[in-house]
């Protein structure tokens, strides 16, 4: 027999896959201790759960998994050959139809002649206040992307217009949004996207109250303050219009005690992720949802309320953290809609989470 950790490491299925599994009726332990409700897996489900988890990182949907299961071990299997192989020519279906698509935008995107950044020739110099800028990077580092495919999406975007400085990041998942105000520029709108590694050191410097000099030189920026400079090239890529990613229709809003709803969070019960949207990799979810009267619950297990919200948990700490407040508004739209974490003093700064679809 083995324990619940020990199948998670011999079978590459999460301890919360398992658990989500069991309770889905996919994969149930041979036994469950009737004390500690431990879960014990017998040898012959080893063999189950790796051909679980080749079916989820094939993407087949879990009710044609519950059928392969159940005929794998079987005499007759023409009933799971069946299921593979209509999987594999509904993937290639949907491939054809992808490349289809990409040819056509890809032939768009040729006729387009204006970027979506500004002109970055100019010579940009301005102020900006050390504990805004400070407090803006904290904001929104945490939703900068890590993946070496979408290198434009590596670093924290500066949007400078009149007297504000937009920092935003985003990886597709998440995206965060936050402004420091600042002095000396007037001129037409500049955009530059700064590494992380860049935006950090930057960050490391913003110590002291006053303000810091912040200059744009072609595809180079520099910060300078008190104690010393950053300076580097920026990306040299397109930043997504992330303007048109943030209008949301409205939704209903909910003030949370981030403490106490953060406890909630981590205490509460975590369901597998039953789909790999992000990054290739499965999550654990918690589902909330929002009551009449505004109090925001983690949602129990077997709640199946139809306005749940999935969202990746690790990401709404880390959202709930960047917010910097004892009190935050949660705005929930559809369960399809992103859900938007803002603060209570400035529609300035806030983050969005994009929820998870829940397979039936």
């Amino acid at each position: 027999m083995r324990s619940i950790g020990e199948m998670a490491r011999d079978s590459g299925l999460s301890v919360s896959a398992l658990r989500f599994y069991d309770g889905a009726g996919v994969l149930v332990p041979a036994w469950v201790d009737p004390v500690s409700g431990y879960r014990w897996y017998g040898p012959e489900q080893l063999e189950e759960s790796r051909l679980l988890a080749r079916l989820r990182r094939a993407g087949m949907p879990l009710a044609d998994i519950r059928l392969v299961l159940a005929g794998w071990s079987s005499a007759d299997t023409h009933l799971v050959r069946k299921l593979l192989q209509a999987h594999l020519r509904r993937l290639e279906l949907g491939l054809s139809d992808a490349r289809s698509e990409f040819s056509t935008l890809r032939a768009l995107l040729e006729c387009r002649e204006n970027p979506m950044t500004m002109v970055r020739t100019a010579t940009v110099r301005l102020a900006v206040s050390a504990p805004e800028l400070a407090a803006a990077l904290d904001a929104v580092r945490f939703a900068a992307g890590t993946d070496p495919e979408l290198p434009m999406l590596g670093g924290v975007l500066f949007d400078i217009e009149g007297e504000a400085l937009h920092v935003v990041a985003t990886d597709r998942y998440r995206m965060a949004v936050a402004q420091a105000g600042t002095t000396g520029h007037g001129g037409p709108r500049v955009q530059v996207i700064v590494p992380s590694p860049l935006a950090d050191a930057m960050r490391a410097l913003l110590s002291d109250d006053g303000s810091v000099r912040l200059t744009v030189d072609g595809g180079r920026v520099a910060l300078e303050t008190g104690g010393g400079q950053a300076a580097g090239q920026c990306l040299d890529h397109d930043f997504p219009d992330y303007r048109r990613l943030v209008r949301l229709p409205a939704g209903r809003r909910a003030l949370v005690d981030v403490p106490a709803f953060r406890e909630a969070v981590e205490a509460g019960p975590v369901r597998a992720s039953e789909v790999r949207e992000q990054d290739g990799v499965s999550c654990d979810l918690s589902l909330l949802k929002v009551a009449a009267d505004g109090v925001v619950t983690v949602c129990e297990d077997g709640d199946d309320d139809q306005g749940r919200i999935a969202v990746n948990r690790e990401f709404l700490l880390h959202a709930l953290a960047a917010g910097a407040r004892d009190q935050l508004i949660l705005e929930f739209g559809t369960p399809t809609a992103p859900l938007a974490i803002r603060r209570t003093d400035t529609e300035d700064t806030f983050s969005l989470l994009m929820p998870v679809r829940l397979e039936n």
